[in-house]
């Protein structure tokens, strides 16, 4: 969430960024007014209160002389009345700036470019070349339900669409890069791993950006904190979207020690509802109801958050060098940012059953945004005052896209699929996928 007084301060910059990433500025034009309302009636308020504490001691003194107090107590009544309904403006509209601050999309940071959707996206870097194939490569879904691992009719029968079954090897293989990810996070790039509740409340939710503005992109249960829009509750449960939603709530509501960045890095399911996505990426693993994920989080000091953020996509980049999957690094532009983002750079894997790059991570600094929402701090060495941290985020990776993108990279002629070298101390010693029945080798 914005800052109050940085906006009130900065309307017209304000106005000028968020319109650059194509968020509706029309709140803002209401800003103005309802902060002059509240100033105003706060302003009055203190006025009233002043007149009252007056007029009181001045009914003390004529009520101890025996002095009649009936003017005086008529108008100690009507500036009673006159400070209650002054208390509920200013309140009313205290509300309403809350309310249209929460509705406003992150600031995005200067260098990053301007553009309405992914097609003014900007490469950075690519890394690594296509692989060259004396066949016609094929897609993930054909290689995998030829090889008996994936099963998308079946799944579809257990739980409707946009699910898969995965069977013997495709299993394993699924485990094996969650695990080499989780090793390499922890054993070389010094994150503590978290394994957190896959289920959190509106609050939560609300902290990292997802609620009140995304609720129909997320799962809610029908449990008996049934969600009402726009009232946070610490007894309802949603899906988690993202690991991000209850690693960043760790910390929300305290203050932290981040004189050195707190790292962290989660294996969780993530549900999705894929709303407004129906047509596109139907076949496949690209948009499922469920998915793994390996996800990266930081708390940073705010000074840190730009060279933090970098280190966190390198991170997430490095799991791709060592599949030997040829990626390639995209910044995105001011239209196609997420809403809690200040920059993001999304990672982009070649699959070439598909012939085009997919994203398979998305690395972003929100900078105070989410730190604010969740009420996040830490006290600046020599301060008075706490203030607000920098959060990160990134996956690292997401399994089910690195998964399909060794099916396409490492797929042959012969319809098997090599396993990448540094997996195979995961996969129980086996370097082959060969076609399965139910799970087993034929």
């Amino acid at each position: 969430m914005l800052d109050l007084s940085f906006v009130r301060a900065n309307l017209p910059l304000v106005a000028e960024r968020l319109g650059a990433r194509g968020a509706e500025t029309a709140p803002l034009h209401r800003f103005a007014a309802l902060d002059a309302e509240r100033r105003t009636a706060i302003t009055e308020l203190e006025t009233v209160k002043a007149q009252r504490n007056a007029l009181s001691q001045q009914f003390a003194v004529l009520k101890r002389e025996g002095k009649d107090v009936a003017a005086v107590g008529e108008q100690t009544g009507a500036l009673k009345q006159r400070t209650e309904q002054l208390e509920t403006a200013a309140a009313q509209a205290d509300a309403a700036l809350q309310d249209l601050l929460q509705g406003l999309p992150n600031m995005p940071q200067a260098s990053v470019p301007a553009g309405r959707s992914e097609q003014d996206n900007v490469q950075v870097k690519t890394w690594g070349e296509p692989a060259q194939f004396n066949f016609t490569p094929r897609p993930h879904w054909e290689i995998g339900e030829a090889l008996g691992i994936l099963d998308f009719a079946r799944a579809a029968k257990i739980s409707g669409s946009r699910f898969v079954l995965h069977f013997g090897a495709g299993a394993r293989l699924e485990r094996a890069l969650a695990n080499f990810m989780l090793d390499l996070h922890t054993g070389r790039h010094g994150y503590t791993e978290v394994l957190p509740p896959y289920m959190v409340n509106s609050r939560s939710l609300f902290g990292t950006g997802q609620l009140p503005k995304f609720a129909e992109d997320l799962f809610h249960c029908d449990d008996k904190g049934a969600y009402v829009a726009g009232e946070l509750q610490d007894n309802d449960h949603w899906m988690i979207p993202t690991a991000e939603v209850p690693v960043t709530n760790i910390f929300r509501d305290e203050t932290i020690d981040v004189t050195e960045p707190i790292s962290f890095c989660a294996y969780t399911p993530c549900f999705r509802s894929e709303a407004g996505s129906y047509g596109k990426d139907v076949r496949g693993m690209i948009r499922q109801h469920q998915f793994q994920k390996v996800e990266l989080v930081k708390f940073v000091r705010p000074e840190n958050s730009d060279a933090q953020h970098e280190q966190l996509t390198r991170d997430a980049e490095s799991v791709l060098e060592a599949l030997g999957l040829p990626y390639r690094r995209m910044l995105l532009c001011t239209g196609d940012m997420g809403f809690s983002a200040a920059k993001t750079f999304d990672l982009e894997v070649w699959v070439p059953g598909q012939q085009t790059y997919r994203e398979i991570s998305s690395c972003s600094n929100f900078e105070s945004f989410q730190a604010r929402r969740a009420n996040i701090r830490y006290r600046p060495a020599g301060a008075k005052k706490s203030e607000f941290v920098h959060t990160l985020n990134g996956s690292g990776l997401a399994v089910g896209r690195t998964y399909l993108a060794i099916l396409e990279n490492y797929q042959q002629a012969d319809g098997t699929v090599r396993i990448p070298d540094v997996l195979v101390p995961y996969t129980g010693g086996e370097t082959i996928i060969t076609r399965q029945k139910m799970g087993r080798p034929v």
